[in-house]
């Protein structure tokens, strides 16, 4: 049984709809937002700009990233400056590498040093951690996130990843500026792992944080529910054997 009042791991709603974001932003349980390209297309964003602008006139307080979304370095750096200039709760998220594999380490180290929020994304590998963490050290705050249900997808732990990650922050966090994200999370299952593991923040879309009112259930009245449900379905359809 977990105490959802006394959960150390920050939940941050991902997504790109206006309205949930806003019913989301009254839930104590939600501390940030994350969003990212592909969730805008999905909800139907055309305008990227005037999109988070449109968020950012009501969510004023708590951390929201947005992504670059140049391919060139150059590119890369000046649509950063631009984010991080569209508020103070503004964290850029910026991949690990370019779609041509190219680290993207010394950008993050160039926006870093002039004390840019970065949200380095896209990480699945403890080598990519090792590479990014010493560019990170002048960061004012900074998030790494590792996509620990893409990581599960190939079927590996990633409770294993997060758990050597949490182990290196303690050689490169002398500012505590650098908090991990599991992000991508596939299950409400998720948020209790990265709790129990000491991850600072996990992500959760809208169809994981619809099921937060399952956790701690009674099983014995979920299995009761479920049977009620198999029969009230097959009444309703009138199957026959």
């Amino acid at each position: 049984m977990i105490d959802m009042e006394k959960l150390n791991v920050d939940i941050f709603a991902d997504g790109a709809n206006k309205h949930d974001i806003l019913e989301l932003d009254k839930n104590p349980l939600i501390k940030g937002f994350t969003t990212n390209p592909t969730l805008m297309r999905k909800a139907g964003v055309l305008d990227y700009k005037a999109f988070a602008f449109d968020i950012l006139s009501s969510i004023k307080h708590k951390p929201i990233s947005f992504e670059v979304l140049a391919d060139d370095f150059k590119e890369m750096k000046r649509q950063a400056k631009e984010i991080a200039s569209w508020g103070e709760n503004v964290y850029v998220k910026i991949p690990i590498t370019n779609t041509k594999g190219e680290s993207s380490v010394k950008l993050i180290k160039d926006l870093s040093d002039a004390n840019v929020k970065i949200n380095v994304t896209a990480i699945m590998t403890t080598e990519q951690v090792e590479e990014v963490l010493p560019a990170l050290q002048n960061a004012p705050a900074c998030y790494i996130s590792i996509f620990a249900g893409r990581i599960a997808n190939t079927g590996r732990n990633p409770i294993t990843t997060m758990k050597t990650v949490l182990k290196m922050l303690v050689h490169y966090n002398n500012k505590n500026n650098i908090e991990l994200i599991w992000a991508s999370p596939r299950e409400l299952l998720n948020i209790i792992q990265a709790h129990e593991v000491g991850c600072h923040i996990i992500t959760a879309t809208n169809d994981i944080l619809e099921k937060l009112h399952l956790i701690n259930k009674d099983l014995n009245e979920f299995s009761l529910e479920t049977v009620r449900m198999f029969y009230n379905d097959a009444q309703k359809v009138g199957y026959k054997i």
